[in-house]
């Protein structure tokens, strides 16, 4: 098939978009796809020739260099300067149309959030994960914990607090300590730890610089956990230990900091059974298809969901494809079962 994996962007996991991208090209051509990479912002310079010619020598070009592609801000702007004002780059739609699926390994604002999906449905282009809808819902987690409260969905109480409201003067329903994370957001990127009301006001300072809109959470001690979905499948969860402090964007994406432990060790069965079908149960009145990941914490009151990912991240350090190896699924057919859970859901006319 060919395949277009759009990547990269301008969010803040911009990098990390980036190394899934490099990776999940890399796997399909190991597939014998023709699969090509594009960057969402950056797009692609054809040169005159039709968007099927960057599918010519895709199969058979050297593996992705991903230190190739980590660019800075300046540099993105120098590839695009004065032109920064609309999120597809020259020929993205006219190559992703010439696709027979796009593989989305975009993170963070830029495709978590329903944009990039929805403008793909209205040019009827075929792209892997959640629709536009219930990406929307899933990227702002006061949407998704209402629901998920609705479904009777064990997680944390919280309250928003908007910029408009500022950061001082609030008065919280729970007691210290607490979590503070942007509304919209991942990668615990704007993450904090909250013990006083000096820290939060100063935790939401930073987090205004990310988004419009805070959520707060009662903090739930216990056990860290993530499991992947993948076509309704559960995979085994994988246990997440950090070494000091919390998973914070540092503890997730540069080694040594956090063991990684799946299956995981002394977890009951009857608990690690509950918690896979919470993950489906999760996706489900979402509205999330395909696959995605669902974080939860576990103690002697239960398991409470933390939030679910509607693209999860697909690096060497990424969650699910370490659940999907301890399964014995090797990671290049873990991509390509994606790739052909999702075309089944458009045979079936299900795309949401």
């Amino acid at each position: 098939m060919k395949i277009v994996v759009l990547a990269g962007g301008r969010s803040t996991e911009r990098n990390v978009s980036i190394s899934s991208g490099y990776r999940l090209t890399n796997a399909l051509r190991d597939k014998g796809h023709e699969a090509t990479f594009i960057d969402l912002f950056l797009g692609y310079d054809l040169k005159g020739q039709p968007a099927s010619s960057v599918f010519e020598d895709a199969n058979t070009s050297k593996d992705l260099n991903i230190s190739d592609a980590i660019l800075t801000d300046e540099d993105i702007n120098a590839l695009r300067p004065g032109d920064d004002t609309t999120l597809f780059g020259p020929n993205v739609l006219d190559i992703c149309k010439a696709a027979d699926i796009v593989f989305l390994g975009l993170h963070g604002g830029d495709g978590e959030n329903g944009k990039v999906q929805a403008v793909l449905d209205l040019n009827n282009i075929k792209y892997t994960g959640s629709g536009s809808t219930a990406s929307g819902i899933t990227m702002n987690k006061v949407y998704s914990k209402e629901i998920m409260l609705y479904h009777s969905i064990k997680t944390a109480a919280f309250v928003e607090i908007t910029r408009d409201q500022g950061p001082k003067g609030h008065k919280l329903p729970f007691a210290y300590p607490v979590v503070l994370k942007p509304t919209s957001g991942g990668s615990s990127v704007g993450t904090h730890i909250v013990h006083n009301d000096e820290e939060l006001e100063s935790g939401l300072v930073d987090v205004f610089r990310f988004d419009n809109s805070a959520i707060v959470e009662d903090f739930i001690e216990g056990r860290e956990f993530s499991l992947g979905v993948v076509n309704s499948h559960a995979f085994p969860a994988i246990e997440i230990k950090v070494h000091d402090g919390w998973y914070d964007f540092e503890h997730k994406f540069q080694p040594g900091h956090t063991d990684f432990i799946t299956p995981p060790h002394d977890l009951d069965p009857a608990v690690h059974d509950e918690m896979k079908r919470v993950a489906i149960q999760t996706m489900k009145v979402l509205g999330m298809q395909n696959y995605g990941r669902v974080d939860f914490f576990a103690n002697d009151f239960g398991v409470w969901v933390i939030e679910a990912n509607n693209l999860p991240g697909m690096t060497p350090l990424s969650l699910l494809p370490q659940e999907a190896e301890a399964e014995g699924v090797a990671y290049p057919d873990l991509v390509e079962s994606i790739v052909k859970g999702k075309l089944k859901i458009y045979e079936d006319g299900m795309n949401n």
